[in-house]
């Protein structure tokens, strides 16, 4: 059974990008958050295997989604996914308990590898 993900990005065309690479390397794309708040819901209706996280939303910024998904779940998988430049916050994720982070713009093999090392293929 393929592994489930679910994708918050306030940018659609980051999502479609995402999703793109995913489903075409056998992964199941439960739902799409537009904010932090949001992926909160779909998360609780969808029991993902794994999150991908933009830091910077509208409504509710990642970091703060992630320390809320980790109240819910605390065995939640979450990826950041961020813009060069923004070390501090990644550190901050990760302290927060997100167990990696990809870089924009979406290197497939990159997506995939951080996809890989944290739910397998």
């Amino acid at each position: 059974m393929a592994k489930k993900i679910l994708i918050a990005d306030d940018a659609l065309f980051m999502r479609v990008t995402l999703k793109n690479i995913l489903e075409k390397n056998g992964y199941q794309v439960v739902g799409e958050a537009s904010n932090g708040l949001e992926s909160l819901e779909l998360y609780q209706k969808t029991k993902p295997d794994l999150v991908t996280m933009d830091i910077t939303m509208p409504e509710m910024d990642g970091i703060t989604a992630v320390r809320e998904l980790k109240k819910i779940d605390p065995q939640a998988n979450i990826i950041m996914c961020t813009a060069m430049g923004q070390k501090q916050m990644v550190l901050e994720a990760v302290s927060a308990g997100a167990k990696d982070f990809i870089v924009k713009p979406f290197q497939p093999d990159k997506v995939l590898e951080a996809v890989q090392k944290i739910i397998g293929a």
